[in-house]
């Protein structure tokens, strides 16, 4: 069995929701992702196997299959393949992974893996009615959380989102606020005190955001 190493990475800025990455369209987004990280290497693209990414909402944008959209997107050759995973919040993990399990068995030598996710541009989606005249549909927002949700699913698991499950586990093991808090705002200091030091510069790409026809765009 062949071993599996990480050769290069490299990702856009961080975002918020509505932020300022919120006009770039998700697979546009992880386009401009592989396209960076190809071109800084000198593999050729035909020697790339599969580019493999995660992704958790498939609601919108990023529907289908957003690896294979967003690697023809980026100029990769046809004969590349796409294959989109989704383990919700480690979907980039479990694509990196399934790349690394890949190369062990002999699938392939070279993979493009990682994820892509926007929940600023998450859309409302509408149920189709039952029957017909059916007034009850239903208009469900798909930034966050599960939507039309079995209930015999509800009623035995719940259909807590992940922030309702944060809460929860915080107070099954007695993590306060004010320790979530002091934890969050050490993370950003060290983040911050990195960046400064240059830790990030062959990590984050930068990345054009679109400011409308009569704009240019801005960089992030």
């Amino acid at each position: 069995m062949k071993d599996a190493f990480i050769y290069d990475g490299i990702r856009t800025p961080f975002g918020r929701h509505a932020g300022a990455l919120a006009p770039v369209r998700p697979d546009d987004l992880l386009a401009h992702t592989i396209k960076s990280v190809v071109e800084r290497n000198s593999f050729p693209k035909q020697a790339y196997e599969d580019v493999i990414a995660g992704n958790t909402n498939q609601a919108g944008e990023d529907c289908r299959n957003v690896a294979r959209f967003a690697s023809l997107l980026a100029g990769m050759p046809t004969e590349v393949g796409g294959l989109t995973v989704n383990r919700l919040c480690a979907s980039g993990l479990a694509a990196t992974l399934h790349a690394a399990n890949s190369v062990k068995i002999g699938e392939g030598d070279l993979f493009v893996a990682g994820g892509v996710e926007s929940m600023s541009r998450a859309p409302l989606v509408l149920s189709k009615a039952q029957g017909a005249y059916d007034r009850g549909q239903s208009l469900a927002d798909s930034t966050l959380g599960a939507r039309f949700t079995n209930p015999a699913f509800a009623s035995g698991y719940g259909n807590d989102t992940m922030p309702q499950t944060a809460d929860n586990i915080a107070a099954d093991v007695d993590i306060s606020r004010a320790d979530s808090d002091s934890f969050a705002a050490a993370s950003q200091a060290k983040y911050e005190a990195a960046r400064a030091d240059g830790f990030f510069q062959e990590e984050i790409v930068e990345t054009e955001v679109p400011q409308g026809r009569k704009k240019p765009p801005i960089t992030v």
